[in-house]
């Protein structure tokens, strides 16, 4: 990129600002970042406790279906730096990355700790200075940013483009709040109500199913919610049932939920097997063994998937075959509601898309730009969250370097 100039002010010190600051400084312009914690990117590094999954491997058109009625905003972002370009950039900075089984890709170090500190290096050496404990508080008379400092000082700041990337309002205790929700309304600026995407859902278990199976995955299953089948390994929890099969259908369960005030969830214990070659091993079964023994021979049950059959099925189950199987292959789970969104992975809703022109700027605010978590779109987890988050930074950077280039210097 050619050399623009200017003054840019990076309201949020996580992957999508981060990714801005980068594009910035190697054009040549003086970029601030404002990071309200005491220090950045603090829900990458969760993100990166079991493993950075920075992006996935499937093709790009399929890849792209993942942001649902975001697709088509964010289909020229991600195009301009796509997953490829992600695992070059992260080679640049010496991690190297892989593909995992399921697709998803890490870097080859599995963690998200040394990926940040190159890349906080790299961000010193072009002159990015970033401002530690300073939290957003909008704008003064005078349209400068408002922020308070460490010591709860006030300071203004003023710049010649405006990056805001605050994230969501999961995890909060890392640093997104959603408090600049509020603020942008304030402005005119039109805001989704924020909401928790990839979460886990609650039900009412029995103190005794509580008891035992609380924390255990159910391997297999598949789960089907309107007309949607997805693998994988649902988790107990004490309030329901979480885990990533769970976070793929959240964004219908929690519309059927605030629609209808529940959401049936069906499991299939042994997705692997036909309804009819279940019944024929459960007919098999010799007479003398017990329930509990024909869930868990002829089944082949493991006993958190046998006590969720008890759980939900009642503990006088069908003694035909055919009526077990089916009620294996079947089993409804009622959901009433979400977790609460700080529990949240991610959260849908923020700044609706028609507020951003093509440039990811805002149009009421010009000269203020935003990108990441704070706007309107969810996606599933296996990489697709960051590569967004990434993407939509990078496509604001090349957004405000236009600007700057329109704009009159002294």
């Amino acid at each position: 990129m050619s050399n623009s100039g200017g003054k840019a002010a990076i309201v949020g010190g996580g992957p999508a600002g981060l990714m801005a600051a980068e594009l910035l400084a190697s054009s040549g312009v003086h970029v601030e970042i404002f990071e309200r914690m005491p220090s950045p990117a603090r829900k990458f590094l969760l993100a990166g406790r079991g493993g950075l999954n920075l992006t996935h491997s499937e093709p790009l058109p399929a890849f792209l279906e993942r942001y649902g009625p975001a697709a088509s905003r964010f289909s020229p972002a991600i195009e301009a730096f796509t997953p490829a370009d992600l695992r070059a950039w992260s080679e640049g900075l010496g991690m190297p990355t892989f593909t995992g089984s399921s697709g998803r890709v890490f870097p080859e170090s599995f963690k998200a700790s040394p990926l940040l500190r190159a890349w906080l290096g790299r961000l010193g050496a072009l002159g990015v200075e970033l401002h530690a404990r300073y939290c957003f508080q909008g704008w003064d008379e005078d349209g400068r940013l408002l922020f308070t400092g460490p010591s709860g000082e006030r300071l203004s700041r003023e710049a010649d483009a405006t990056l805001l990337a605050m994230g969501g309002a999961s995890w909060p205790r890392l640093g997104s709040t959603g408090g600049w929700a509020g603020r942008l309304a304030s402005r005119g600026v039109a805001i989704a109500p924020l909401r928790p995407a990839n979460c886990g859902f609650e039900t009412r278990w029995s103190a005794h199913f509580i008891e035992r199976f609380a924390g255990q995955p159910v391997k297999p299953a598949a789960l089907s919610f309107a007309g949607q089948r997805v693998r994988g390994e649902p988790v107990v929890t004490a309030q329901g049932i979480e885990g990533g099969a769970v976070y793929a259908l959240a964004a219908l369960l929690r519309e059927a939920i605030a629609a209808r005030g529940e959401a049936v969830l069906e499991l299939d214990l042994r997705p692997e097997l036909e309804a009819a070659e279940l019944a024929r091993r459960l007919a098999k079964a010799p007479a003398r063994h017990s329930m509990a023994s024909r869930l868990r021979k002829a089944a082949g049950l493991s006993p958190v998937a046998a006590g969720l059959l008890r759980e939900l099925a009642g503990p006088e189950l069908p003694g035909e075959p055919e009526d077990l199987a089916a009620r294996i292959k079947a089993l409804p789970l009622r959901l009433h509601a979400t977790r609460p969104i700080e529990r949240a992975i991610s959260t849908a809703g923020g700044i609706v898309l028609d507020e951003l022109d093509e440039r990811f700027m805002l149009r009421r605010l010009p000269g203020t730009f935003a990108a990441g978590e704070m706007l309107d779109w969810e996606a599933p987890t296996g990489g697709y969250l960051l590569q967004a988050c990434f993407s939509t930074g990078a496509a604001a950077a090349r957004g405000m370097l236009a600007w700057l280039a329109e704009q009159p210097r002294d």
